[in-house]
């Protein structure tokens, strides 16, 4: 399928569950894992929660001393590793103080990953900015994740949806900081680390990779840019030489067209923009954030803490659905 081969419902039933992250107390978390286990009870797969139960609500709980808890309590209770916040969580009003507790529910769920006791981890939305406040040295989860649980290579950041797989090379910092520093070698890293993640996650033999231009028209034989010529093409070339299905650079003002997207698996972008602008247009609700070269399985929600519309009972649980269903394909994958 466009999300890769899926596991299926007795595997998933075998599989140990998941494990969901509280995010940013102040934001949207809690709701929206509420509202995946109402739609997850019954087919799973099943997952359990790092937050403090206190504070949660929009369906039952059932707090459990052990991940293993979990299975024999989703059915009929979203189940809870209850973890206490110092302060008590305001909707829409972050507090730096609760930001240790966000950063150690992350640090316990890969833990658990990687001791084999959830079959992966699925991280709600974090406020940046609180975390950073708190001393917090990394730009964003996918960093700290590669500090938890890397496996030698820079994470990548993959966004999936139904309809469209996107790999930013160059992610969180300024587009002037970007281009300055893209290289061809940093092209094909992480396009061997995207196709690398295709066989093994998503279960593609064969995957296409298509590699984005860099400037309008993918620079016009250098003129409109020359970074595609003589940045670009030698990426694309070595992939090539690898044995790897790439091509580009592709202009990228066609490249997400209804047409054009049924004829590659992933597409290599350059900058943050490039790649998420189309996804979020095709699929804010359905897309999946999936970091690439880990040890565990990870995905998360493609969206923020919305703060905005915290505790009003609005957030639409789509995303974290989709990205729980999503570990759970990536780990029978891996498990196969």
């Amino acid at each position: 399928g466009p999300l890769g081969r899926t596991a299926g419902q007795g595997y998933m039933r075998r599989m140990p569950p998941l494990a969901l992250t509280m995010g940013e107390p102040a934001g949207i978390g809690g709701e929206i894992a509420a509202g995946a286990w109402h739609a997850l009870r019954a087919t799973g797969p099943a997952f359990f929660l790092i937050d403090d139960a206190t504070r949660l609500g929009g369906a039952p709980l059932r707090v459990i001393d052990a991940p293993e808890r979990a299975a024999a309590a989703f059915a009929e209770a979203l189940p809870v590793l209850h973890r206490p916040l110092p302060r008590p969580a305001t909707p829409g009003r972050p507090d730096p103080a609760n930001a240790p507790a966000v950063i150690a529910a992350i640090e316990e769920a890969v833990a658990l990953a990687r001791a084999g006791r959830a079959a992966g981890v699925v991280t709600n939305p974090i406020q940046k900015s609180m975390l950073t406040a708190a001393g917090f040295p990394h730009p964003g989860h996918t960093e700290f994740l590669g500090q938890l649980a890397g496996t030698g290579v820079p994470p990548v950041m993959m966004l999936a949806s139904p309809d469209l797989r996107v790999v930013p090379v160059t992610v969180h910092e300024p587009l002037r900081a970007a281009i300055a520093r893209l290289t061809t070698d940093m092209i094909v890293a992480t396009a061997r680390i995207a196709h690398a993640a295709l066989i093994a996650d998503f279960g593609i033999a064969a995957p296409r990779l298509a590699v984005a231009g860099l400037n309008p028209h993918a620079g016009e034989d250098g003129t409109l840019g020359t970074e595609d010529r003589d940045i670009v093409a030698p990426a694309v070339a070595a992939l090539r030489d690898l044995g790897i299905a790439a091509r580009g650079p592709v202009p990228p003002d066609t490249m997400f067209t209804a047409h054009a997207r049924p004829t590659y698996d992933a597409a290599i972008c350059l900058y943050h923009d490039q790649a998420l602008i189309p996804i979020k247009t095709l699929d804010m609700a359905g897309g999946v954030n999936v970091t690439l070269g880990l040890s565990i399985v990870r995905t998360s929600p493609d969206h923020g803490t919305a703060l905005d519309i915290a505790g009003r009972g609005l957030a639409d649980p789509a995303s974290l659905v989709a990205a729980l269903r999503m570990a759970a394909v990536i780990a029978g994958n891996r498990t196969r």
